[in-house]
């Protein structure tokens, strides 16, 4: 960034301008305004210093507004402030690399289980598929007496609360009629706080407000495009709020947008969207906004900033009841007979301007979770002064294989990854998706990919296709004996080139049919898969999947994905035939597998470990359960730190059940 300023001017301003906001987005405010003065004081054209002092009475009514944690205090619910009563501290800093470009990484050496940020999100809106189930605000589940928009039938709320926040201030007088909850309220008088006639008095955005009645256009076109809204509606009132004539202006996100990459089908279609939210806001604000000649180039680029960049707001879902669930009936948790299982369900889209600063990692040091509508940023693992702080934008080692994680995210974020584990040689990738060897007593991994390595130590791998990949081959003496097993041939003979064609193993270089090892293996596959279809389960079903199972094993990689998912499905089988003694079996057969395929402090492991204590306690093994829980524990305090119970509400009965009164370690 300083090597920037001796280029031009034009750069110097461009320079403290980007370094203002993003301080300013990291709610390093004091920091932020003197960046920006400093712009203020180079920029040389009207509109431009028009900006400037715009942004500069956001960010002013912005500090006002921030308690010392740097959360907003408005807009969270039930003490929803992450570490309420501990100073906030920036502790990670906007950074160029040659590779990746624009990232984020330490100031200083940050300790594992470390909160680095907390950000509500610039504008929100609920997924399609949860407007009925979740609150609009907030996005948690709302209960039976909900609440409605005083104005629509579309958005619903958890509280009073969430409503006004979301919607703005209902005030109503005479001439009353009944509305969607019951309440009196005038057709002639009712009006919103800050309507779209006059500048908004209040410092909270009404993100619903400007969608709200007439044809309700929000909840007929595409998320990215009602964020794109919501955006736009956001910056219009900035310039309300500034008391100045404004114009429909996309605002300065400086935000990666990859428009070039999409094709001209995806080019005209977010053209026409934007047209028709040119007209959907202007029809709202009426006279008060004027078009600018660059209005709609403005916000298609918006749509595609926001393609790449907005961020999924996720809760934590029970899929089959569990312990959570069983005490609630009453019943005790050694009756149970449900595995406790968890998953991630994507309830809402949102747009962080500064959490969109952190890159993605295959291996992130980083874990995302939210509290209410607030991202929260906490490191997994000690992070070293001046090191890259990541997180994952979804595809991690372990849950995808190389070549799926570079297509997804060639796909969706348009880069190849060039993170530790996508460009060094690992073991989850030579596994993950393997074959076993022909010989009994050999563990090498037989691959459908041709690995070539060259007299440098480099092995190039083909992903399918003219696609293929470059790895550094790690130092022999820090291979585990797992790797050094598994790829006895790659790291034997270092400086002479070798070709390991697929079909081949990478230890003896045993020979194998690829093709016909493939279509067996996902046939017995879909047998066990079957499995996951009933509720009931009968020992028949149960003992043809366990024949699958032997068979699957003497094909697959003893550490492949396919044979941690197959002992997993047959594990869940045994606890709804009630035979817990043989679920304890292949759950532990299936943590086994992921432990080689993630790390042993893998946020996956836990969710696992969650699985094999309610089976303990239904065994009656109160003391395994409780040892077992205590691992689980003290994973989700590295991830979650002191939110883990709030985010996971299942933990603190699993606690009561298992007789635990340790906290994990923190």
């Amino acid at each position: 960034m300083e090597a920037t300023l001796l280029i031009s001017p034009v750069s110097m301003f461009q320079a403290w301008y980007r370094k203002g906001m993003v301080k300013a987005s990291l709610n390093n405010y004091s920091s932020a305004v003197h960046d920006l003065e400093v712009a203020l004081s180079m920029e040389m054209s009207s509109s431009g210093k028009s900006n400037i002092e715009q942004e500069l009475n956001l960010i002013l009514q912005m500090h006002e507004n921030i308690n010392e944690v740097g959360t907003s205090n408005h807009g969270n619910k039930v003490a929803d402030l992450p570490l309420a009563g501990q100073p906030h501290k920036v502790i990670a800093e906007s950074i160029s690399t040659p590779i990746k470009g624009r990232g984020m990484a330490s100031i200083d050496d940050i300790a594992p289980a470390s909160l680095i940020h907390v950000e509500d999100p610039l504008a929100a809106v609920i997924m399609k598929s949860f407007r009925e189930t979740h609150c609009h605000f907030c996005f948690s589940e709302t209960p039976a007496d909900v609440v409605f928009c005083p104005l629509c039938t579309i958005p619903i709320y958890c509280s009073k609360k969430c409503q006004e926040q979301s919607v703005g201030v209902i005030s109503c007088d005479q001439d009353t009629h009944i509305g969607h909850s019951g309440h009196a309220i005038s057709l002639e008088k009712l009006s919103i706080a800050s309507t779209s006639f006059k500048p908004p008095s209040s410092k909270l955005f009404a993100e619903h407000r400007h969608e709200c009645g007439g044809a309700h256009w929000a909840a007929v076109l595409p998320t990215d495009v009602v964020l794109a809204g919501r955006i736009m509606a956001r910056s219009i009132e900035k310039r309300m709020l500034s008391g100045k004539s404004f114009a429909i202006s996309g605002p300065n996100l400086d935000l990666v947008h990859h428009y070039d990459h999409h094709s001209p089908a995806n080019k005209l279609e977010s053209q026409i969207y934007a047209i028709v939210l040119l007209l959907c806001l202007q029809n709202h604000y009426r006279s008060d906004i004027l078009w600018k000649e660059d209005s709609l180039s403005q916000l298609v680029l918006l749509i595609f900033q926001i393609k790449v960049n907005s961020i999924a707001i996720v809760r934590m879902s029970s899929v089959d009841g569990g312990p959570e669930l069983t005490v609630k009936r009453g019943v005790s948790a050694a009756e149970g007979a449900s595995l406790c299982s968890v998953e991630q369900v994507r309830v809402a889209q949102a747009i962080y301007v500064s959490g969109s600063l952190f890159n993605h990692s295959c291996r992130p040091n980083v874990h995302a979770y939210f509290l209410s509508r607030a991202l929260v940023l906490r490191t997994t693992e000690f992070i070293k002064s001046g090191s890259p702080v990541e997180l994952s934008y979804g595809p991690q080692v372990g849950e995808m294989h190389l070549a799926e994680r570079q297509k997804s995210l060639q796909e969706n974020y348009y880069f190849s990854c060039h993170c530790s584990s996508c460009s060094e040689l690992n073991l989850s990738d030579l596994v993950m998706n393997s074959f076993r060897c022909p010989q009994s007593n050999c563990l090498g991994a037989i691959s459908e990919s041709t690995y070539y390595r060259s007299k440098e130590n480099f092995v190039n791998v083909s992903l399918g296709g003219s696609v293929y990949c470059k790895l550094s081959l790690p130092d022999v003496s820090e291979v585990g004996k797992d790797m050094e097993n598994v790829a006895k041939s790659l790291f034997e003979n270092s400086g002479v080139s070798l070709n390991v064609d697929h079909g081949c193993c990478m230890s003896c270089r045993s020979y194998i049919d690829v093709l016909s090892a493939v279509a067996t293996s996902h046939m017995e596959e879909s047998k066990i898969d079957r499995l996951k279809e009933f509720t009931l389960v009968d020992k028949t079903l149960i003992t043809k999947a366990l024949q699958s199972l032997k068979q699957l094993k003497k094909l697959r990689h003893p550490y492949s994905k396919a044979l941690a998912q197959a002992e997993d499905t047959i594990a869940e089988a045994f606890v709804k035939a009630g035979d817990q003694d043989r679920a304890r079996k292949h759950c532990e057969a299936s943590i086994q597998i992921l432990e080689k395929l993630y790390h042993p402090k893998h946020i996956i492991i836990a969710h696992e470990l969650i699985k094999l204590v309610s089976i303990l306690l239904a065994l009656g093994e109160r003391a395994s359960a409780a040892a077992t829980f205590a691992r689980a524990e003290s994973i989700f305090s590295l991830y979650y730190g002191s939110h883990m119970e709030r985010i996971l509400a299942y933990v603190g009965t699993l606690k009561r059940a298992v007789g635990s009164g340790s906290t994990g370690a923190y």
